[in-house]
Order: C-alpha cells, then sequence, then structure tokens
C-alpha cells in the first residue's frame, strides 16, 4: 500500500475533523461577525491587503476541508467587502480549495476505481467526458447539488485538471455574485447589531435564474444528441 498516496487526501480529511472539533462552524455566522462587525471593518481599513489574503486563504481552506459554511462565509465577506470585491475573491479561493479536493481524490483513489469497476467505469468517463464542459457547468450553476460532491465526481470520471478549473471557476461565478450582492445589504442590518433574515436565499427569486442558466449549459448535449438523431 502506498501511504504517501493517501496523504493528500487524509490532510483534509484530517482537517475537517480538526474544524469539527473545534467547532469552527460556529465562528462562520452572523452572531459573531455582528459582535465583531465594527473592529473587522476597522481591521480592512487599515490592513486591507493583509485582510485579503487571510480570507482568502481562509476561505480556500474551507472549501478544501469542506468545512460546512461556505455559503455564509460568502454573505459574510459581501457584507465586509462589497460586492466586487468579494465576489472575486471567493470565486478564486473556491476554486483553489475545491481544485485541492479534487486532485488529492484523484491521486488517492483514480486507479484504485479503474481496477475494481472494470470497463463500466470507463464506459462512463468516456460519456461524461464527452460533455464535460455542459456537465460540470450545469452541476456547478445548479445549487441543488452539495459543492463536497461536485468537487469530488469529476476526480473519477476522469476531467482534466484544465477543464475542472476552467469550469469551476466560471460555474460558481453567477451564484458567487449573487450571494456577494445581499451579503452587501446585510452589511447594513450588521452595522445596526441585528442578525439578517436569511430566508431569501431560498426563495424563487434568487435559485430559479440559477436553475435556468444550468439548464442553459446543456443545450449542447442536447443539440449533439438531436444531430446525431437526424444522421442515424
Amino acid at each position: 500500500m502506498n501511504v504517501k498516496k493517501y496523504l493528500p487526501i487524509a490532510l483534509l480529511v484530517s482537517g475537517l475533523l480538526l474544524a469539527i472539533y473545534f467547532d469552527v462552524h460556529k465562528l462562520l455566522s452572523f452572531e459573531v461577525i455582528g459582535e465583531n462587525y465594527s473592529l473587522i471593518k476597522n481591521y480592512i481599513d487599515e490592513q486591507f491587503l493583509l485582510s485579503i489574503i487571510i480570507f482568502a486563504a481562509g476561505y480556500a481552506l474551507i472549501v478544501a476541508f469542506s468545512i460546512p459554511g461556505a455559503s455564509v462565509l460568502s454573505l459574510m465577506y459581501g457584507a465586509l467587502l462589497g460586492t466586487v470585491v468579494s465576489g472575486f475573491l471567493v470565486v478564486i479561493s473556491a476554486t483553489i480549495g475545491a481544485s485541492m479536493i479534487f486532485l488529492a481524490a484523484r491521486y488517492a483513489f483514480a486507479d484504485t476505481l479503474k481496477e475494481r469497476a472494470g470497463p463500466w467505469l470507463s464506459k462512463m468517463q468516456d460519456g461524461f467526458n464527452k460533455n464535460a464542459v455542459s456537465y460540470l457547468l450545469f452541476l456547478r450553476l445548479v445549487p441543488a447539488f452539495p459543492f463536497f460532491v461536485v468537487n469530488i465526481v469529476p476526480a473519477f470520471m476522469g476531467v482534466t485538471l484544465r477543464t475542472y478549473v476552467i469550469t469551476t471557476f466560471f460555474g460558481i461565478m453567477p451564484g458567487t455574485f449573487v450571494f456577494a450582492s445581499i451579503g452587501n445589504g446585510i452589511g447594513y442590518v450588521l452595522e445596526q447589531g441585528k442578525t439578517p433574515n436569511l430566508s431569501i436565499l431560498s426563495s424563487p427569486e434568487i435559485l430559479l435564474p440559477l436553475a435556468a442558466l444550468g439548464l442553459l449549459s446543456l443545450i449542447p448535449i442536447a443539440y449533439k444528441k438531436i444531430k446525431a438523431g437526424k444522421a442515424a
């Protein structure tokens, strides 16, 4: 057994377990941010570049360790940094964190799955990779799929790192900027010392446009099938 092969995934799992043990998710709450909002804002004003680096590294690690609360953190960044800055920061950081999981999973398990699954996995991989961009964009755009699952599955489908990074970056962008925009508005609520109502996140006004974008990403697949059907 090649221990080094499983070291990256073991580190990511260890990070998640440590985060659970130290209740890190409790820090990712609007109650905590609200209590320290003025202090954090002052620090950002005084040390903007350092704040950006800390926020980016923190978000990437939360995604890499699959710690629950990334969505809430996106809203918090929107409240603290504004829509544009927080939007791009989250997109870049989340892409880096997701790529860490992707590489760790592929390095640790891809060969093992191929050996045990046999031809059926190869067939599934071939079908997936023929339309990898459309499938991955759909999975990223539609908020019905857990982020952690979408980070892992492509590693077992033989998706290239380049395709994975590009589709992750652009696929999470619409939803990220929606969250950043909402977070920007929440900043006013936090300044008043109140806890924001997050029920808007599950409203049709938010979810339906993202679902529509996801369906648009499948149009190339539908076109290929229709074209193939006519050719037959």
